[in-house]
Parts: structure tokens; C-alpha cells; sequence
């Protein structure tokens, strides 16, 4: 605080009653727009007690380093900037500077904090030029806004790109959320040596456009620690997405350095954590899995087969208008669609209770809601003239401009559909922990259905195809034996989102343990059982 006659009892005092008012104006300032206007801002407030936990956790690691030269690009109210002021002493901080693009937080924050030295620029922080070498600053707390990128137009994101690309030679995937570039272009705003604690998105450690910070994290700077939220704790209430704290020093870094990685409700007191090489994590497809539990370390030394070795694993079929494409088999009659223009397809998994999918005599499966989907090749001249009220079903498609949607207009004819031949084995793409159970289901379809992308597709290959044909009754086994995966060997394989959702991509499902199902297979009659592993079928 400016008034250098307060006692340290005083001044926190003071923090602490500027804290409160802070918290009525944060929750004021919410309460003006909707969750969704806050959303494509990327506008979500640091909780107090977070904040608070981080800055207590770098003050233990400054040690004897020079006096507090303090940035938060993305300001806001300034919950890190209270967080400083109640974890570092007063004599210790040397100046402080905030940037906040929205005038309304600008004004809240003046008012609150004008009596201390903090100063705050009013201005979108990715479009500065950074300062001087000795006006920069050593420690950097920020919640950056997490504004994905389909809310970036496009010249904002070219623009972006290039800044990075000049300042860290680093290309940034069109992908990347506003987050990525504030922590690329503050590179240029710190002092050697100086730390930073970011709070982020865990998804860039797992996804493609993730790579530029990741190379960022492991190239340029000296990577730290970083601490992951357990799936179900969701630190923005109102943000679906887990977030991590990646925490790193501005310096070279070291091919023997190792990150600590931990997981747990608090960065001061995981659940668990493990120190992982740099090498590691340079060869490492998704950083997530880590810290690992004895188990699944097991698991990496032990394992011999992929679930990718053993199957094909596609994505479902997507229409780009399932409203339209997908139908119940009362509405494609009322509509005159004729059965040679239908296939059967499988509702959502919320509808599917049973294990195995039984087929109809018809070929449709055996649940309910019994779905068709629109998928037909006939010329619209034919269908005009054989088929009346299926034309007229076409043309309201029209009318709600489905032909020329980013899928269907790729569609020749436009309400033709991409193949996804009916599979064997499905796993459902997404779903959320629910009484220790997998969130991930696996069923048997003995039916004639395909599947939309709410499902993977398994079809079996090499050694096990060969396998269920001579012994069709392996089926059932095999659809045990993928219920019987462990749940954090599918979860660790996806990805997670806030309040606990799962969701696991085709590549990132083949990568799971298999060596059970090796086990069924080799009791196969050998003479009709080819090489368990033909070379096309290895992992890799």
C-alpha cells in the first residue's frame, strides 16, 4: 500500500476489506451478462481461496530473488493481485501493472485498488508491444481469458499467429484458443529468470493445437510443475472445462530437468503427483495421463496389444443435420421415403439398455426408438416423379438450407451420407464418471444399424477376425472382456472436461490394453489362426 506508516496488521487488514468489496463487485459484474455472453468473452473469475493457494506456493519459491516486478495480463477485478498482496510482504513487492480489456472491470478495479501502487491499463493485452528489457517483469499470475477459437475471427487469428511466429519462431494452430497466445506473447513481457503460474484449460496437453505450448513449455522455458484439478472439480463454476496450473521460469532449459506433475483439489496438498523427465514428455502423444498411478506405470512396461492392434476404430458417421437425416420409422413413411432411401441406425446410447443389440427380422435393431436414416442415391428427377412426398420432404430441407451446410455440400447427392458399415462392437464417445463406474460403455451389435459419432466403431482385424469367424461364440467373450477394461485405462487414454466428462477420440481408444482378448485367441484352433501380430497390425 502506498502509505508506508500502516503496520503490516493495518495494511492487511485493509487487503482484506478491499477483498471484500472486490468479491460483491466480481459477483455484481457477473450478474450483468449472461453465462453464455461471459462464455464468448472467456470472461470467468478466479475463486479467491485458488488464487490464493497459487500466490502462497510461489512466495515459498522466491526465496532470496529480487523485489516483486508483478503483471496479470488478463486483470480483471484482480483476485491474483489481492492473492500477491495477502501472500508476499509489502516491502517485497516492487510494482505492479494489470491489463483488462473490458472497461467495466477497469473502473471496478481502479475503484478498488486506487489507493494501492497497482496500475492498470485499459487495453487488449495481445495487441501491445512488450516493454524494455528493464521494465519487465519476474512474476506473472494470470487467469488469461479462455475464449475458444471459433469466438476469434479469422484476420484476429492470422494476426496472432504472425506476433508468435516473430517473437518465439513457433508456428499456433488455427485451433488454439485465445489462452494459447497470451501465454506465447507474455514471453516477450518477463525478465529472465522470472516465474509465472498460469491458469488454463488442461486440454492443451492432449490435443494438436496444444503443440505450440507444449514446445513452448519444454524449448523455451523451464518447465516447473503442473497440477491438474480432478475431473468432477470444476474451478469456474460455470465453465465447463478442467483447469490446470502450469508454473515455469523464464530460463534455459535442461535435458535432465524433471516437471512435477500432480493432480488434487489444491496445488499446496495433492492427491498425487510424480516427477517426469523432460525426455518423457518430449516423446509423450498427451501429457493428462500423468501423474500415473502404479498401475497403469505397470501397465506401460508390461503390455504387449492395443485395443488398435486387434481392431479398425472409426468415429461414428456425422449427417451435419440429424434432425433432418435421422427420422423415426413412422415419420419416413408419413413422408413416403421408401426403404430402398433408409438404413437403420442406432439411437443414442441413453436409449440402449442392453448389452448386447439384438437385430429384427427386418435388420433394425431391436430398441426403441427404431431409427432410419435418410441415405440415398437416386437422382431427384426420379424421385420427383416416383415419389412425391418424399420430394416434398427434400425440398423443406432446402428451404432450411441443409444442402449447404459444411457436410451435406460436400455430398453429391447432398442427402447421400459418408459409409460406416455396420460394427460389431461399439464404445460410446463420451460420458461422465457415474458411481465408479466407467464412463465408457461397450456393446455388441447383432443387428443391421450403423452409427452416428456419438459411438466409436470397432471392427475386428487381422488375428481376431480371423478368430470370431471360426469360433462365432467368442463374440460374447470379447464384449466381456472390453466391459472389463479398467476405467482409468480408457479414461487416461481420452480426455476430460469439466465436471467430469470423458470423452475418447478413435486413435486414442486403440491405444488402450488389449492382452487379455490375446488370451481368447490363442485357444483358437492353430491351423486356422494365422501370425497373431501380421506386421500391418503391430503397434507402433
Amino acid at each position: 500500500m502506498k502509505t508506508s506508516t500502516s503496520s503490516a496488521f493495518e495494511q492487511m487488514n485493509d487487503i482484506r476489506s478491499i477483498e471484500a468489496a472486490r468479491l460483491e463487485q466480481q459477483a455484481y459484474l457477473d450478474s450483468q451478462k449472461s453465462p453464455k455472453e461471459r462464455n464468448l468473452l472467456g470472461q470467468f473469475a478466479t475463486p479467491p481461496r485458488l488464487a490464493l493457494d497459487i500466490a502462497r506456493y510461489l512466495h515459498r519459491r522466491w526465496k532470496d530473488r529480487d523485489p516483486v516486478r508483478f503483471l496479470d495480463p488478463a486483470i480483471g477485478t484482480g483476485s491474483f493481485y489481492s492473492a500477491l498482496l495477502q501472500a508476499f510482504p509489502h516491502d517485497q513487492i516492487d510494482r505492479a501493472q494489470g491489463c483488462e480489456i473490458d472497461p467495466r472491470f477497469v473502473n471496478a478495479a481502479r475503484r478498488l485498488w486506487g489507493k494501492t501502487d497497482l496500475v492498470i491499463r485499459k487495453a487488449d493485452f495481445t495487441q501491445l508491444s512488450p516493454p524494455e528489457d528493464d521494465s519487465r517483469f519476474n512474476l506473472v499470475l494470470t487467469n488469461p481469458p479462455y475464449v475458444r477459437h471459433h469466438h476469434l475471427t479469422r484476420s484476429v487469428k492470422e494476426h496472432l499467429q504472425r506476433k508468435v511466429l516473430r517473437s518465439l519462431g513457433l508456428p499456433v494452430n488455427g485451433l488454439a484458443g485465445l489462452y494459447c497466445y497470451f501465454m506465447l506473447l507474455t514471453h516477450e513481457w518477463m525478465q529472465e529468470g522470472g516465474l509465472a503460474a498460469w491458469l488454463i484449460p488442461t486440454e492443451f496437453m492432449d490435443v494438436n493445437y496444444g503443440q505450440a505450448l507444449k514446445r513452448y513449455l519444454l524449448d523455451k522455458v523451464r518447465l516447473i510443475h503442473i497440477h491438474r484439478f480432478q475431473a468432477d472439480d470444476v474451478q469456474f463454476g460455470d465453465a465447463l472445462v478442467t483447469s490446470a496450473i502450469v508454473v515455469f521460469e523464464k530460463s534455459r532449459p535442461t535435458s535432465r530437468q524433471k516437471v512435477r506433475f500432480s493432480s488434487g483439489p489444491s496445488l499446496s496438498r495433492p492427491v498425487e503427483s510424480e516427477n517426469v523427465s523432460r525426455e518423457d514428455l518430449l516423446n509423450a502423444p498427451k501429457w493428462s495421463v500423468y501423474p500415473r498411478k502404479e498401475s497403469a506405470r505397470k501397465i506401460q512396461t508390461t503390455t504387449t496389444a492395443m485395443l488398435g492392434d486387434l481392431f479398425t476404430i472409426k468415429r461414428g458417421l456425422a449427417t451435419g443435420a440429424n434432425r433432418f437425416f435421422i427420422l423415426s420409422r413412422e415419420e419416413a413413411d408419413s413422408h413416403g421415403i421408401p426403404s430402398l432411401a433408409l438404413r437403420p441406425i442406432l439411437p443414442s446410447p441413453r436409449y440402449v439398455t442392453e448389452q448386447i443389440i439384438e437385430r429384427d427380422p427386418d435388420g433394425y435393431p431391436a430398441v426403441s426408438p427404431r431409427l432410419a436414416l435418410l441415405d440415398c442415391n437416386i437422382p431427384e428427377s426420379v424421385i420427383q416423379r416416383e415419389y412425391p412426398r418424399f420430394a416434398d420432404y427434400l425440398e423443406g430441407g432446402k428451404a432450411s438450407g441443409i444442402p449447404s451446410g459444411y457436410l451435406a455440400s460436400r455430398r453429391s447427392p447432398w442427402y447421400s451420407q459418408e459409409q460406416r458399415r455396420p460394427a460389431p462392437f461399439l464404445c460410446t464417445y463420451m460420458g461422465r464418471n457415474a458411481g465408479g463406474r466407467s464412463p465408457f460403455r461397450f456393446f455388441l451389435n447383432r443387428s443391421d444399424a450403423t452409427a452416428a459419432n456419438v459411438y466409436l466403431l470397432l471392427y475386428p482385424k487381422g488375428a481376431l477376425s480371423v478368430a470370431l469367424k471360426n469360433r462365432p461364440d467368442l463374440y460374447v467373450e470379447v464384449l466381456s472382456i472390453l466391459q472389463d477394461i479398467e476405467p482409468e485405462d480408457v479414461v487416461g487414454a481420452g480426455r476430460v472436461y469439466g465436471g467430469g466428462l470423458h470423452k475418447v477420440e478413435p486413435r486414442e481408444l486403440a491405444r488402450v490394453p488389449a492382452d487379455t482378448i490375446l488370451t481368447i485367441i490363442s485357444g483358437v484352433e492353430p491351423a486356422s489362426q494365422p501370425e497373431l501380430f501380421p506386421e500391418e497390425y503391430r503397434s507402433r
